[in-house]
Parts: C-alpha cells; sequence; structure tokens
C-alpha cells in the first residue's frame, strides 16, 4: 500500500507542532515536502499556487519572512529557500497551523489598522519594523498584555521559517552540510594555537 502525499504531509506537521527543525521534523519529510513546492514550480514556469492562505495572506507571509531570514550579500534568505511555500504546503493539512498562523496574520493586520491605520503590507517600513518589535519579545506581553496573541504568533512563525529555511537546499549548504561521507584517514585533530 502506497503513502500519499496527504499522509506525509500530515505526519510532517504532527510531529511539526512542538518545535524547530532541528529537534522534531524528519529530515526526509522535509525534504519530500520541498520536492513538492519544487515540483509544482517547474510544472507552472516558476510559480507557486497557495492551498491555504488567500493571495492578501500569502503576500504577507512572504514579507514576514523574507524578514525574518534576509537575503545579504553572502547567502540567500527565507524566500529563495522557499519557506513560504513550505509554511503554506504544510498549513494547508493542519488546522492548528491554519489557526495559528491565519489566525496571527488576520491579527497583524487589524493591529496594524488600529495602529497606523494601514494593514502590515501598506505600512512604512518603520511602521512595520516597530509592529515586529512589540510583537518579537515576550516581555511586551507583560507590559501590554493585547500584544499576547501576537507574540505567540511571530515565535511561531519563526519557528516554522527556520524549518522551511534550514531543510531547504539553500539552507543545507548555508549551514555547509555534507551529510555523512566517509574519510580514507583521519589526520587528527588540529594543534592548540599557543602550545
Amino acid at each position: 500500500m502506497s503513502i500519499s502525499r496527504r499522509d506525509i504531509l500530515k505526519s510532517l506537521t504532527v510531529t511539526a507542532v512542538a518545535g524547530s527543525v532541528l529537534r522534531v521534523i524528519p529530515l526526509k519529510a522535509a525534504e519530500y515536502a520541498h520536492q513538492m513546492v519544487k515540483t509544482e514550480k517547474a510544472a507552472q514556469n516558476g510559480a507557486y499556487t497557495p492551498k491555504f492562505f488567500s493571495p492578501h495572506a500569502y503576500k504577507t507571509l512572504q514579507s514576514l519572512c523574507q524578514t525574518i531570514i534576509p537575503r545579504d550579500e553572502n547567502a540567500k534568505g527565507a524566500i529563495e529557500a522557499g519557506a513560504p511555500e513550505f509554511i503554506d504546503l504544510l498549513s494547508s493539512e493542519n488546522q492548528d497551523y491554519q489557526v495559528s498562523l491565519g489566525g496571527g496574520l488576520m491579527w497583524l493586520d487589524n493591529t496594524c489598522i488600529d495602529r497606523y491605520e494601514n494593514v502590515y503590507l501598506d505600512c512604512t517600513p518603520q511602521q512595520q519594523k516597530e509592529i515586529l518589535d512589540l510583537i518579537a519579545y515576550r516581555k511586551n506581553a507583560k507590559t501590554d498584555p493585547s500584544l499576547g496573541q501576537g507574540i505567540e504568533f511571530f515565535s511561531f512563525l519563526r519557528k516554522m521559517t527556520a524549518d522551511g529555511f534550514f531543510t531547504s537546499e539553500i539552507g543545507i549548504n548555508y549551514l555547509g552540510y555534507i551529510g555523512n561521507t566517509y574519510m580514507s584517514e583521519f589526520p587528527g585533530c588540529p594543534p592548540v594555537p599557543g602550545e
């Protein structure tokens, strides 16, 4: 009996709830999710169609992922690694993710409307930074309890973005991981400086 795509995604999302990729998500399952995205993008001339998020929510997700792990002069970021697609694909099969991430994106837009009279994407870069700085730290909920949902959302999104990045080919290359390789000889440890 073969295992379906849906079965693999559900098993991946069930094991991923508790924490980050380095502790919880099986690498083979994450690689499978990335391969599914890659196959879809190849079939659609590089395009990905979100499975769970609305077009607006998906653009917001992309912006947040890019902010969490940006591209720089030395490495590609979360967008190039496919983190938003990874998160969307997993969310499409997990109601808890849908509530946490979908609800969190709605909370973010509503809070930005209350504070700045614009949804997150239409806020100035300074306003975006200001709201993300507020929800980036748990301690801020002590002084402003209304930030609690946003803080939980952003914490979970950071974990999912890291999962999507570090399980991708780009993320694995960024870490310099070469896998279990055979060494014909072991030269020993390098000398300790100053001895």
